[in-house]
């Protein structure tokens, strides 16, 4: 049987390394899912993950794949044969859109290639150009690393009340910088195992009051993602549905370690790993080894930096990482064999990315 990575050495771009007390947390007893206890362990959650997402809103948890929220967000913000503008510039980007479709909604793809993001100016046009019930995007592309620039895509939106804002922050929440509230995020979505550092299996949310607004009046929208009813239970400390109670232990546990760094401090941590990997591209390229960051300059997730290897044969540098000990990412999709990516998120520091690059530059050199 393949042993796992030793602690420290697991840099998959999602599920992302556990802290080992994170996962003892979970080794708790069960209690009922209707009572006071959960609602003091769902009340102490709400606390903590409000800084998070910057927001006073309720934040939604839900015992699913952050994929479950994003067909959410469509079933409760586009009616039967409606139509949304998706943004795609990766493959799960695109996998918004194909939700939209299998949904019996409509997407009217706008793809730019994959690395780069969606001009704000542009996305103006094409909102006055047509009538939109939801833009979807994702805020941080985890097969490419790109980055939206999802203050001023929020803005744009804005001015078109009848288009909602549909946000997969899948790997952003937690590691980048996210004004919930500020930016006037209608629907913004994240999972448990990336930049939270959780086992995978929780799923959180933040619904606007026009998002809420929308859903009330979608038939057939479901009921295990009823966004009315879920909204609905989180303000009573409840959840609709059994949930997981073991990752909810895990989950109180982490927000209170995230507490003790503070949300302004997380993202820092995140960004001078970001930079670190650059500076790595950069120190490569001097000696002779000729790589590159997929994504464009100023547009880059602090969170995953998809490295690309133009002469190809990245699947064999992962493969050989593995062999020391070390998990990195395949590339994903049509970029499997011309990139790799690190995933430098969660509790990761720089100090342990420091060690997993000096091991990529022995197999790459």
């Amino acid at each position: 049987m393949t042993q796992p990575p030793k602690f420290g050495r697991f840099f998959l771009p999602g599920p992302t390394e556990v802290h080992p007390e994170v996962l003892e947390a979970q080794a708790q007893p069960m209690i009922g899912h209707r009572g006071q206890a959960i609602e003091d362990l769902l009340g102490r959650i709400q606390e903590g993950l409000e800084p998070v997402f910057q927001t006073s809103r309720p934040v939604i948890v839900s015992t699913s794949s952050a994929t479950g929220l994003m067909e959410a967000a469509v079933r409760n913000a586009v009616p039967p044969g409606g139509k949304t503008l998706s943004l795609v510039n990766g493959a799960f980007s695109e996998r918004f859109s194909e939700i939209v479709d299998t949904n019996g909604r409509v997407a009217d793809v706008w793809e730019v290639p994959w690395g780069r993001v969606h001009s704000p100016d542009e996305l103006a046009d094409r909102l006055g150009g047509d009538s939109y019930e939801a833009v979807t995007l994702s805020q941080s592309e985890t097969s490419t690393g790109a980055l939206q620039d999802l203050e001023a895509i929020a803005s744009v939106v804005s001015d078109h009340p009848t288009a909602l804002l549909l946000v997969d922050s899948v790997t952003g929440i937690g590691g980048v910088k996210t004004m919930t509230d500020e930016w006037g995020i209608d629907f913004i979505l994240t999972g448990s195992q990336k930049a939270l550092a959780l086992p995978p299996g929780l799923a959180f949310a933040v619904a606007s009051d026009a998002m809420l607004d929308r859903a009330r009046t979608i038939p057939d929208r479901g009921w295990y993602f009823d966004l009315d009813q879920l909204h609905a239970q989180i303000q009573e400390r409840q959840t609709p549905a059994t949930p997981a109670v073991s990752l909810l232990y895990a989950l109180d546990y982490q927000l209170s370690r995230m507490a003790d760094e503070g949300i302004e401090g997380r993202w820092a941590r995140h960004r001078a790993m970001q930079e670190r990997v650059f500076q790595w591209v950069e120190e490569m390229g001097g000696n002779g080894v000729d790589l590159g960051v997929l994504a464009t300059e100023g547009h880059r997730s602090p969170t995953v930096t998809c490295v690309t290897v133009p002469g190809g044969g990245s699947p064999a540098v992962v493969k050989e990482m593995g062999s020391r000990g070390w998990v990195i990412g395949d590339g994903y999709g049509r970029l499997k064999d011309s990139t790799f990516r690190i995933g430098h998120m969660g509790d990761h520091t720089v100090d342990e990315l420091n060690v997993l690059l000096d091991e990529l530059s022995e197999v790459l050199g």
